[in-house]
């Protein structure tokens, strides 16, 4: 295909990958017309008409190096992330994880693109693919309907999809502060979570009122696909009783000083925003109707009084079958000068999806330019995002990044967490040769 390379990117969404994208351009001198649909018309999770929205959990996940995704926040610092910036610049307690005050956040990155000189902002949905120039396209896990049917077209197949949860946020006051504690699992950092302790007996009431709660109908048409990395906190309990305390109610690590021993189950709450005036019920993603969280949600200690700032609910994710329609590259195969960035290549995850969005303004830039398009080293966070997308010898689920996409080290090391930094080390010193190598 003989296509003219236009001096100006055009980028379709202003989430995070979206925004990532632009301002990797931009910075690298090309000039950009980002597009985003909000205010004009709202996704049903989001609320605000703020650049890099965070419509589910305000936690980046763990900081440590020991973890996948605190390699690639690593890379991406390396890399001059717009994203981590504004995350490391508006980080609130969370422990070892990085959480962020998402209001603060959005508006670090909104005040950061609208006021760049080589993007230009525009607010209205875009329906249909520009023809003839480049583009990034970023609508996220909540791409609109008719976008969707546009990306129906240019795959040749019906779009996948799996449906994601979002977990309610409280008032800090109205929560019961005689019932709960403050602690971190094994005192891990500081004392940043609050912790509502049960007893075996509450445990099992509250079990049963969960599994008998209402929920919201999927319609007709929809055909539930749960990431399993935040499934609703109801779905988690069909699969047994005891499956809660393994997952987002698991007690280990955490002792009651009040009986100086551990909880039978215990419900985390993490901040919200850096005051401290609201929190975020960990792992508590869920389609309840709203006057069943109401009820249900009450009966955990600490919170029988408590307000809610928002409730849960469960919104569609959409992703393109990756191994079938992209390049490595993140190309479209049927179109060269089309580039596809964030969740919707088939990754999870706040960070995983801000990846692709920096890999997709380096890639577009440099095809803009004539330059060769080069993919990070396999044993790079980056890299190994880009294996896991790339795999067609199974169905395609999306996937959050973590060790098992990574090569092994060529020497054999027992020890689990020297491995991990052997793994770490590795990456964060292929990264740099490939920043120095691409110019980044």
């Amino acid at each position: 295909m003989s296509l003219k390379r236009t001096p100006e990117l055009t980028v379709i969404g202003g989430g995070l990958a979206g925004s990532e994208a632009a301002f990797q351009a931009a910075e690298r001198g090309i000039a950009v017309h980002l597009y985003e649909m909000r205010p004009t018309r709202y996704t049903p999770a989001h609320k605000t008409d703020q650049l890099a929205e965070l419509v589910c959990s305000n936690s980046l996940r763990s900081e440590e190096r020991t973890h996948a995704v605190g390699v690639l926040k690593e890379e991406m610092r390396r890399a001059g992330s717009l994203i981590m910036q504004a995350a490391d610049a508006h980080r609130v307690p969370a422990g070892s994880a990085h959480a962020v005050d998402r209001e603060r956040f959005a508006a670090h990155i909104t005040r950061t693109i609208s006021g760049h000189p080589r993007i230009r902002l525009t607010r209205q949905e875009v329906t249909d693919i520009p023809e003839g120039k480049a583009v990034v396209l970023a609508t996220g896990p909540l791409t609109s309907d008719w976008m969707a049917e546009t990306i129906t077209r240019l795959t040749g197949s019906t779009h996948l999809h799996f449906y994601d949860a979002i977990a309610p946020i409280l008032e800090a006051e109205s929560v019961d502060s005689a019932k709960v504690f403050a602690a971190s699992r094994y005192d891990k950092g500081g004392a940043d979570y609050l912790n509502c302790p049960m007893s075996e007996e509450e445990y099992e009431r509250f079990y049963e009122a969960l599994m008998a709660g209402e929920k919201v109908p999927a319609e007709a048409f929809e055909e539930p696909k749960y990431f399993e990395g935040c499934m609703p906190v109801e779905v988690l309990a069909e699969r047994g009783k005891g499956t809660l305390l393994f997952g987002p109610m698991k007690p280990v690590g955490l002792t009651d000083p009040r009986t100086n021993a551990q909880p039978h189950g215990v419900v985390q709450l993490r901040k919200e925003n850096r005051e401290g005036t609201a929190y975020n019920m960990v792992g508590f993603q869920t389609k309840l109707k709203y006057p069943e969280q109401d009820r249900i949600f009450r009966m955990i200690p600490g919170l029988e009084q408590v307000e809610f700032l928002r409730y849960g609910s469960v919104h569609r994710n959409t992703f393109v079958d990756a191994p079938r329609v992209l390049e490595p590259t993140l190309q479209f195969r049927r179109r060269p000068d089309l580039f596809l960035a964030g969740q919707i290549t088939g990754v999870e995850g706040y960070v995983e999806s801000t990846a692709m969005g920096w890999l997709a303004g380096l890639f577009a830039v440099r095809w803009m330019q004539g330059k060769p398009l080069e993919i990070p080293p396999p044993a790079t966070a980056h890299g190994a995002l880009i294996g896991h997308i790339m795999q067609a010898d199974r169905k395609f689920q999306p996937s959050n990044v973590n060790w098992s996409l990574f090569p092994e080290l060529p020497e054999k090391i027992r020890s689990r967490l020297a491995r991990r930094e052997a793994l770490a080390r590795r990456a964060l010193a292929e990264w740099d040769t490939y920043l120095q190598r691409t110019g980044s």
